[in-house]
């Protein structure tokens, strides 16, 4: 009986090492969304992320159970004109650092769930397609709160 407790044990630990590997590689900072005006159905929320692996990590979605939805997209300029485009993945290199900032990429946080104020700590979690999720805690900053590039949380 013990040797079956033992196996048990050491095929849980295998099972679950591939897991904590890709959270292990993803090193979230950062994180914040700009405020926005009472009821608006749409914000935006900023973070750097960098694969500190040396395997290639790919996030295929975020979700948070402050909005309906969240989704990964990224500004590009077509003919002189700024278009948002979803990404449906972002494959982030071993040592590779992606910032995702007004003007550029961005996470689209849709359909607050509630208002969303200055000083409110918001969790988004990244979906890792091996299966990981990386929680990431987002700061919400008043309209007036300047660039934020001195304000910084790992996770």
């Amino acid at each position: 009986m013990k040797s079956l407790h033992r196996l048990l044990i050491i095929l849980a630990l295998f099972c679950l090492a591939p897991l904590a590997l890709a959270a292990a590689q993803l090193g979230v900072s950062n994180a914040w969304i700009p405020q926005a005006p009472p009821g608006a159905a749409m914000l935006a929320g900023y973070l750097t992320i960098k694969n500190t692996g040396d395997a290639p990590v790919s996030i295929l979605a975020a979700q948070s159970d402050r909005f309906r939805t969240v989704s990964v997209h990224q500004t590009v300029i077509e003919n002189g004109v700024a278009r948002m485009r979803e990404l449906n993945s972002l494959e982030i290199a071993p040592g590779q650092e992606v910032k995702f900032a007004p003007g550029g990429m961005h996470l689209m946080l849709m359909q607050p769930r509630k208002d969303v104020n200055p000083g409110d700590r918001i969790e988004i979690t990244l979906l890792i397609s091996d299966g990981t999720r990386v929680p990431a805690i987002f700061d919400v900053q008043a309209a007036d709160a300047g660039d934020n590039d001195g304000h910084e949380h790992h996770h």
